[in-house]
């Protein structure tokens, strides 16, 4: 090769690694100007609520309130604590899926149960915004029980009715599934503000979203639709959309559902049970070392009525089934100094294997309900812990 040749090829390979190192350059840009923006949308988020709950438990100290004042402020800190809440499981949410730490736990589904209990729970949210909400469903119970993971499936559809609530301010919106070649078909439709041209390639992207204009004028932690294609791809389906500036959007998701045919012999799924009004008091030992969380426990406890005793290690609970054994339940918490509840359980069920040991704990990572029962436990709740499961829970194990 002639030396003019080998300077061509020399300079064409310095233009090509330019190039290169332009792009790498402009993609890590772009990737940090995004993670800023996250960043500060969830400052935003959270910085918000926080604002507004010890700002308007303040105000409750006044004096000469009227009841209505105090009912408009209560109802501004459970808001403000709601969002709160909502902007912390979409981050633990997106760790997990970032991290690996989620795997699909299959059960038994009822479509028609799950797609029933989300439109009782936002057609109030609907209706105080003037809109119409609708399910069509499209398959008889015995058909609509499926093999999937609940929580996931109901994650998703969750995420899509919040952004279509959030997003459409006159119309309906509509939710609706059925049975297509061996997968089961969604779709949440809405007429709101539409997905601009120029953000479709992107609407599903991590860290994108906070950077979508419309989000200024939206509440939200912007991660519910990067979150739901994790779960669809996690379940083997696929998701997407169609969309027209001011006059909506459909998002549609598929996962896939076998012989649906096969499985007339399932009739029911394992819902919650309810609440018994007859239980008697109980003597009931709470496992405890954050002194918030136990006061907010034995509030509840106590206005039904039940005993509670205190321990706030795990050597105090096992001391604590040692010596009383009139103890009818033990709410053990997991993450406490020393030793922790899974350690505490295992110990207690050397010498009482029948009491009721339900576990609580504010990790919930995946697999957590599996460690508990193989340390012995007899339940599993999550913090926050709301009042009703406290409650349920005692109704079951009582």
């Amino acid at each position: 090769m002639s030396a003019a040749a080998n300077t061509i090829v020399a300079a064409f390979l310095r233009k090509k690694n330019q190039d290169a190192l332009v792009a790498a350059k402009l993609k890590a840009e772009e990737s940090d100007r995004l993670k800023s923006a996250f960043l500060a949308n969830m400052s935003h988020e959270i910085r918000t609520p926080m604002n507004g709950i010890p700002g308007f438990i303040s105000l409750l100290q006044e004096p000469d309130l009227t009841g209505e004042e105090k009912d408009q402020y209560i109802s501004i800190v459970k808001k403000s604590g709601d969002r709160l809440l909502s902007t912390i499981h979409d981050i633990i949410d997106i760790s997990k899926i970032e991290a690996g730490q989620m795997t699909v736990i299959r059960s038994s589904v009822n479509l028609n149960e799950i797609s029933g209990a989300l439109f009782a729970f936002f057609q109030k949210e609907a209706e105080l915004k003037g809109l119409q909400f609708s399910i069509e469903t499209k398959l008889p119970d015995v058909h609509a029980i499926v093999e999937t993971d609940r929580d996931m499936l109901n994650s998703i559809l969750t995420n899509l009715i919040k952004n279509a609530l959030k997003y459409t301010q006159k119309g309906r919106i509509d939710l609706g599934y059925d049975h297509q070649d061996g997968q089961i078909h969604f779709y949440v439709k809405d007429t709101g503000i539409g997905i601009p041209a120029d953000k479709r390639e992107i609407i599903f992207d991590r860290f994108v979203q906070a950077d979508v204009s419309h989000t200024r004028y939206y509440e939200g932690s912007g991660l519910g639709l990067s979150i739901s294609k994790a779960y669809v791809e996690m379940l083997g389906g696929a998701i997407w959309f169609e969309s027209e500036e001011n006059k909506g959007s459909v998002f549609h998701f598929s996962i896939p559902c076998p012989e649906l045919h096969q499985r007339d012999d399932l009739q029911h799924t394992d819902q919650p049970e309810p609440v018994r009004m007859d239980l008697r008091p109980m003597r009931i030992l709470v496992v405890e070392d954050d002194q918030v969380n136990y006061e907010f426990i034995h509030a509840i406890l106590k206005m039904k009525g039940h005993k509670i005793l205190h321990a706030e290690t795990g050597a105090a609970a096992i001391g604590f089934c040692r010596k009383d054994h009139a103890i009818d339940l033990v709410f053990m918490d997991i993450k406490m100094p020393g030793m922790d509840g899974f350690e505490a359980t295992k110990e207690i069920r050397k010498f009482n294997p029948a009491i009721p040991i339900i576990a609580l704990t504010a990790f919930a990572m995946q697999g957590d309900p599996e460690k508990a029962i193989e340390a012995g436990c007899s339940g599993y709740l999550s913090k926050p812990v709301r009042k009703e499961d406290l409650l349920a829970c005692i109704s079951v194990h009582a």
